[in-house]
């Protein structure tokens, strides 16, 4: 069965609000549907609020609460993410609607956190779909084939992980509306060569300068931490560890080369502050000492910065080519803390037991 409001030559779609909603992923999908001149509806819990965005961008009244709201009228719904969708999933009137909306063969479409709230409606059984890294597994133990993508469609659902990946995601829901083609510009979904940046832009999502701004807080990052993973480097006489700092600053030459090509494609240059990161590590690398352990101590502590640094970039900006060079850096990051906190573990382990004898024959001549 199929929404009553399909005979009509106007789209009518639902996008679902609460509090601390993550901006972005209700800004870009509720402009571009009203860009491409469809009816939009914000539906929330209560009338009687003005619901607001986790980063303060978004501040709206709804249209309508989810209570009154008939699944059928509508053509779409959208889930965006953040935090609001754990306050949806506490409402039984949000998840009945969704429920009904699944049920009556509407486009349901949820980004990020958003399939929380499909999760509740028990709605991702034997469905593939995706959504942010940190409820994978609640999705898999709700029955859902978990695909790490920008974009995945099964059936009427349409799913995405992450800020980045909203105009991939935004442009599905359009397409599946009837929107699109060489008349209204957009590129196709699968088009990996698309300038989607631009596209997410004027839906109201990160500007240039935004994101330009945000690769050179990663550049920055990346040049200190090759600064002062080469003084380390220096430093060390742990064979091993010194060989493992060796190849994580291979790592970060690669990464700051992928990041200045960014820059370099997008018409920008590394700024100031990017170019001079290295000198602050130089000069805070002068003053540690220079026991193994205490490198790489030093080590593990400034690559565990680094994933709380990168890990808010990942989820800032709209752009999705940016995204996936921010996401790689994180995941190299993660990759290198384990492989420090594993020689660590089995240095220190060492020390204590060599150390243990001395103890106990200490013990004995008492």
């Amino acid at each position: 069965m199929t929404s009553s409001n399909n005979h009509s030559s106007k789209k009518k779609v639902a996008i679902l609000i609460e509090n601390d909603v993550e901006d972005a992923e209700f800004e870009v999908p509720y402009n571009a549907l009203k860009q491409a001149g469809m009816e939009v509806f914000v539906l929330g819990s209560r009338m009687n609020e003005k619901y607001s965005g986790k980063r303060g961008k978004v501040s709206v009244n709804p249209d309508g609460t989810t209570t009154e709201a008939i699944a059928s009228d509508y053509d779409a719904v959208i889930i965006p993410g953040g935090m609001a969708p754990d306050k949806m999933r506490r409402n039984p009137n949000t998840v009945r609607f969704v429920q009904e909306a699944m049920q009556h063969g509407l486009i349901v479409a949820a980004v990020c956190h958003g399939p929380q709230l499909l999760i509740e409606g028990d709605l991702l059984k034997g469905k593939t779909a995706t959504g942010f890294l940190a409820i994978r597994k609640d999705m898999i133990n709700a029955g859902a084939n978990y695909v790490d993508e920008p974009l995945v469609v099964d059936g009427n659902l349409i799913t995405s992980r992450q800020p980045g990946d909203l105009p991939i995601f935004s442009t599905a829901i359009l397409s599946r509306l009837g929107y699109g083609g060489k008349d209204a510009a957009l590129p196709d979904e699968r088009d990996e060569k698309a300038e989607w940046w631009k596209l997410a832009t004027a839906w109201g999502g990160s500007t240039k300068g935004e994101i330009v701004k945000g690769l050179n807080t990663a550049l920055a990052g990346e040049r200190y931490s090759l600064e002062a993973l080469e003084k380390y480097a220096e430093k060390e006489s742990d064979a091993e560890i010194k060989s493992t700092f060796q190849q994580m600053i291979a790592n970060k030459h690669e990464n700051i080369k992928i990041l200045e090509e960014r820059l370099n494609h997008l018409g920008e240059k590394p700024s100031l502050t990017a170019n001079i990161a290295n000198q602050y590590a130089k000069l805070k690398t002068a003053f540690t000492g220079s026991d193994d352990i205490y490198q790489l101590r030093s080590a593990l502590g400034d690559v565990q910065t680094g994933i709380g640094d990168i890990g808010s970039l990942m989820a800032a900006f709209t752009d999705p080519v940016t995204t996936v060079i921010f996401t790689h850096i994180y995941k190299d990051l993660l990759r290198y803390e384990q492989r420090l906190v594993n020689l660590y573990r089995t240095r220190v382990g060492s020390e204590m037991k060599s150390a243990k004898p001395t103890t106990a024959a200490a013990m004995s001549s008492m």
